[in-house]
């Protein structure tokens, strides 16, 4: 993790957008990095100190979400993996049931905001410049600036990066993993934190199987063995394939991590049938 990068503090830019202002200080071997390095002891301590404060941001945020009935998801990925796709598919097929707002996580551009924002669904952009990951700080002003629904959806997009977001607790009620089948079937195993963090893994662009070298088996054997618990999804968002099995994880832990009525799920229901 980026156990020393001052992530965290977020200001508003000039548009208002949140923008996540870094204090980097990595020794790095750099004719222009004026910073001392640090001791393996004193690296310790910052990324304690930095989880610590985290971590208390994220407990006040998971209060508010349960008091207010909203169900959270921290979507994970590489770049690439297909999260956005994934999140507009899946707005598409359950903004009907109740209301669903997104917090999009990017070093830079609003492309994927604007992405979700075509669907009808309230969307924030978060820029992070150099910072690699989304905090639970960060998160809590932009839930407070989206005006988060109660009794409603929302979905974290984070930042494409499989190491640091595994360390960052949002406040969420589930980090989902999306791995697509173009990326190596050993990501499991490189990057276990990530994996062992996440609640369930979505196995994507699984209509690429043809044509590309992924083991599926091999992945999801790796998977398990960081993650015996670690549900999975094999789907393709791009295609629709087994879009429903992940529709369906969704809405029932909607339901059951909230008071959200019987009736989205009867919504939902009517939204499928031909």
């Amino acid at each position: 993790m980026c156990g020393i990068c001052g992530c965290g503090q977020e200001h508003p830019d000039s548009t208002g957008k949140f923008k996540l202002v870094t204090g980097h200080v990595h020794p790095v071997l750099s004719t222009g990095h004026h910073h001392p390095p640090l001791d393996n002891a004193r690296l310790v301590q910052v990324e304690q100190d930095l989880l610590s404060k985290n971590n208390a941001y994220a407990a006040q945020n998971r209060h508010f979400f349960q008091e207010d009935n909203i169900f959270v998801l921290n979507l994970v990925s590489s770049p690439g993996a297909g999260k956005t796709t994934l999140l507009v598919e899946t707005i598409k097929r359950l903004k009907g049931c109740f209301p669903i707002a997104v917090i999009e996580g990017d070093q830079q551009t609003e492309h994927d905001a604007d992405k979700i924002r075509a669907t009808g669904v309230p969307a924030l952009q978060i820029n992070t410049g150099r910072a690699c990951h989304l905090d639970a700080q960060g998160i809590g002003h932009a839930v407070m600036q989206l005006a988060v629904q109660p009794n409603s959806l929302l979905v974290i997009e984070n930042v494409g990066n499989l190491v640091c977001p595994s360390s960052f607790d949002l406040g969420e009620a589930h980090k989902v993993v999306v791995l697509s089948v173009t990326e190596g079937d050993d990501k499991p195993l490189k990057y276990p934190d990530m994996f062992h963090a996440a609640d369930v893994m979505v196995l994507n662009k699984i209509d690429l199987l043809p044509y590309v070298d992924f083991d599926v088996q091999r992945c999801l054997d790796f998977a398990r063995q960081v993650n015996p618990n670690l549900q999975v999804i094999q789907l393709s968002a791009t295609k629709g394939d087994n879009l429903g099995e992940w529709t369906d994880w969704l809405l029932a832990n909607v339901q059951a991590d909230t008071a959200m009525p019987d009736w989205a799920l009867h919504k939902h229901e009517d939204s499928a049938r031909p």
